[in-house]
């Protein structure tokens, strides 16, 4: 079960779960959205963490993965609406291609259907473990979608307010289907912690590099469009950091930051001043920092699996420098 193989098997998965039920209208948007690419990471780690486990994958593993890639597109939905982001993996987002109605209503029977999903783990004590597990996620992933709009708004927004927020938003998801996966193969309770901390401080280091692609990344790769925090005046970990290290002119970047300037203008000047900052070197480094506790967690994950251990070891340095 080596990742070529893990995500050769989940594609080919997916291709089974097309819903074909009436009405059409509801999950023709869902079908849409969980069949638009993407590189299914969550899935991805929830089955390697299983496979440290197990020698083969099992239909449940097979579900609940599909379950936490449900919940995942379900969040992608509803936040594009609140973001008024009009395309996804370079093409046009739910709300764009089916209208608001349509993305918030078919969001909503995605959250539905993790649950129809997870409810067919048949081990009762796996089960509830799962599900209260997801639960807490669940909510905690509205917590910090929550703080990502209250943060619009705020002007004493400290780094570790930002922090906790990805953490939130981002990173308990990862987290969970690592452990998901972990539970589901039989994993002892301190391993199956190991491979959440692991996950949580991942998806922080994910979440640092998914904002430097988003003022620094290409177009064509990253699949959206560039300066998009920055045309919604999102309090990034990148603008808090250039106010921090910056020796003056803090004022002239925020006001520049906070203005309607069209973004083809805007982007290369916000740029420009994060630069003189040298927030890309920062943010590498701040990465690093997440990458290196998460490992350090991986490491103490007692699995007689250590190909599988070194393929979640390169999963997790490939996500936290990738490009798209």
């Amino acid at each position: 079960m080596d990742l070529q193989g893990v995500r050769a098997s989940y594609s080919n998965y997916l291709k089974t779960r097309e819903i074909s039920t009436e009405p059409r209208g509801l999950y023709t948007p869902i079908n849409y959205i969980m069949n638009l690419g993407g590189k299914h990471i969550r899935a991805t780690f929830l089955l390697l963490a299983y496979g440290l486990f197990q020698n083969e994958i099992s239909d449940i593993a097979q579900q609940s993965a599909y379950a936490v890639e449900l919940f995942h597109n379900f969040s992608l939905v509803h936040d594009d609406i609140m973001d008024e982001a009009n395309t996804r993996r370079g093409k046009p987002s739910v709300h764009s291609q089916y209208g608001v109605n349509s993305g918030i209503l078919s969001g909503d029977a995605m959250l539905i259907l993790v649950y129809e999903e997870l409810l067919k783990i048949k081990d009762a004590n796996k089960r509830l473990k799962i599900l209260s597990l997801f639960t807490q996620t669940a909510k905690e992933v509205c917590e910090g979608q929550q703080y990502d709009i209250d943060f619009e708004s705020r002007e004493d927004v400290s780094i570790e307010d930002y922090l906790l927020m990805i953490k939130l938003k981002t990173a308990v998801l990862l987290a969970c289907s690592l452990q998901v996966g972990a539970i589901l193969g039989g994993a002892s309770d301190d391993d199956a912690q190991k491979l959440y901390d692991f996950g949580v401080n991942i998806g922080i280091s994910f979440q640092v590099q998914d904002d430097l692609l988003d003022t620094y990344g290409e177009q064509a790769r990253v699949g959206k469009m560039i300066g998009g925090d920055i045309q919604q005046k999102k309090k990034t970990i990148l603008y808090l950091t250039t106010l921090q290290h910056m020796e003056a002119g803090s004022e002239n970047f925020k006001d520049l930051y906070n203005s309607d300037l069209d973004i083809e203008k805007k982007l290369p000047q916000v740029r420009a001043m994060m630069d003189n900052c040298q927030i890309q070197e920062k943010m590498n480094t701040l990465k690093q920092l997440y990458l290196d506790k998460a490992l350090v967690s991986l490491h103490g994950v007692n699995s007689q699996n250590k190909a599988g251990l070194r393929e979640l070891e390169a999963l997790a340095n490939f996500i936290v420098s990738r490009v798209q």
